[in-house]
């Protein structure tokens, strides 16, 4: 039988080791959580997003505007039950969907929200505005949030992320942050080619998208200069073959072939400027998403994705409703939007917008993250 001094000896090194281990460990904790690489530090600590109703997530609720969506069936699909939140769509829209795959929350707050706060909004803000545009004279249209005031409350936030993380947090989750960039359709489909600003007769087309393209570069130096490092900027779908466009071109059928003529010569005008903008800025990375290939390839093969029908919206008939318009007193509403492209005659259903995120996230990782 070892004597109890042996014993005290034999138990002074499993002492030691179990300190020594228990301590490593601690170290290994500490370094996880200050390490940025580390899987318990996002490398994205928050999505930030700027544009229209393809990105807004319920800022028109809080202005005074008839271009809203708070009411069914726009949310029907949402997660967890219907629920209508100025998002316009049947449940979410790419934002939400790259702030997930992210690890952050599943919904992008939109700042006039007064359901969320600064503690929400540090990990993802929305200050995009459905019906606004490049020129200030669009979001004039249907009295939304113009960009420059997007800028504005972007401003606004960086000074209220201080106050509630400090100078040093907040300079990182704005560098850091991801953000998503979607704007341009209603500057022509509400602005110009609607002749209700008087643009169509100040420009021709050609040179309506160079004003356009300006007003991007300068929102683009002016949120670069900011705080942004990475950023996604959605060039225009191909606009001709929105339900409401198909329906306003019935006499000859198909798309409206004019449009989506011009939704390319702009986005090739946008990639020149964002090559431009990336020499200018060494620390400025942009992805550009072409949403119109990407559209595009669905209309063409919606088979691809489970889709039925890629010309009406789910939505009452699909053919020229949204908003007040798009509403739960239409017996016409289909039941399952996953077989829709639209689900009005402006709007992506979900099932859309996550396949748009995904492409989104894809090139993200290849060019951005």
């Amino acid at each position: 039988m070892a004597s109890p001094r042996g014993n005290r000896r034999a138990s002074v090194p499993l002492q030691h080791a179990a300190a020594a281990l228990l301590l490593a460990l601690s170290c290994c904790c500490c370094c996880a959580r200050s390490d940025p690489s580390s899987p318990n530090h996002p490398k994205v600590p928050a999505v930030i997003v700027f544009g229209d109703s393809t990105v807004d997530t319920g800022n028109n609720n809080a202005i005074g505007t008839i271009l809203k969506s708070d009411f069914p069936p726009y949310g029907r699909d949402m997660a967890g039950g219907a629920n209508p939140t100025g998002r316009f769509c049947n449940g979410r829209l790419p934002p939400d969907f790259i702030s997930e795959a992210l690890g952050l929350p599943p919904l992008v707050p939109a700042y006039l929200d007064p359901a969320y706060g600064i503690q929400d909004f540090a990990h993802g803000v929305c200050f995009a505005s459905a019906g606004t545009g490049l020129d200030n004279k669009t979001a004039g249209v249907l009295s939304v949030i113009p960009l420059w005031k997007e800028v504005e409350y972007f401003k606004e936030y960086k000074r209220r992320l201080r106050r509630h993380v400090g100078r040093a947090s907040a300079r990182r989750i704005v560098s850091d942050a991801l953000y998503v960039v979607s704007i341009g359709t209603n500057d022509f489909l509400e602005n110009y080619f609607l002749l209700v600003t008087g643009r169509f007769a100040e420009f021709t087309v050609g040179a309506f998208e160079d004003f356009l393209v300006a007003q991007a570069e300068w929102f683009l130096g002016e949120i670069h200069t900011l705080g942004a490092r990475r950023v996604t900027f959605a060039g225009l779908s191909p606009i001709g073959c929105l339900p409401l466009e198909r329906t306003l071109n019935a006499l000859r059928g198909g798309c409206f072939e004019e449009y989506n003529q011009v939704a390319r010569d702009y986005n090739a005008k946008v990639l020149d400027m964002l090559r431009r903008v990336m020499a200018a800025r060494p620390r400025l990375k942009v992805a550009y998403i072409d949403v119109y290939k990407n559209m595009l390839d669905l209309i063409t093969n919606p088979s691809t994705l489970g889709l039925e029908n890629v010309e009406e919206g789910c939505c009452a008939t699909g053919k020229v409703e949204m908003s007040y318009l798009c509403n739960d007193k239409s017996p016409h509403t289909c039941g399952d939007a996953d077989k829709y492209f639209f689900w009005d005659s402006f709007h992506p259903t979900q099932k859309v917008n996550q396949f748009f995120a995904k492409k989104t996230l894809d090139l993200c990782y290849q060019e951005l993250l």
